[in-house]
């Protein structure tokens, strides 16, 4: 099937775009760019860039909720190993993560970003 667009960004609605930015910056690496006080773009490197737009009534998700769903999350590679999981775990927290579920056997662990956003730190054995 023949493609009808290039994929550009996911975008996430917050009440501080810069703020969630930066957070997602020390998460993946990158820079983020200010477009204007309602919108900035982070340019992921090696991956899809991500774009945060000011909400001036932002409500967050709250998984697992039903009547306030988390519509869709994000999953991040954390590395083969248990011990990169467990690093990238630490560097979340100490950004602001806060989080959402975390069992010792599952091989990705739920945070919700300062904005109340989930994502996914993941253990990928990769081939």
């Amino acid at each position: 099937m023949s493609a009808v667009a290039r994929f550009r960004s996911t975008v996430l609605d917050c009440p501080d775009p810069l703020a969630l930015a930066e957070f997602y910056a020390g998460i993946l690496g990158g820079t983020p760019h200010v477009a204007h006080d309602e919108w900035v773009v982070l340019d992921v490197p090696g991956g899809p860039r991500l774009a945060f737009q000011r909400v001036t009534e932002y409500v967050p998700p709250e998984w697992p909720r039903a009547d306030r769903p988390q519509q869709l999350h994000l999953d991040f590679d954390s590395g083969p190993t248990w011990e990169e999981l467990e690093v990238a775990e630490a560097k979340a927290l100490a950004l602001g993560a806060r989080p959402l579920h975390q069992e010792d056997k599952e091989n990705f662990r739920v945070y919700a970003d300062p904005a109340g956003h989930p994502f996914c730190l993941c253990r990928i054995d990769h081939p």
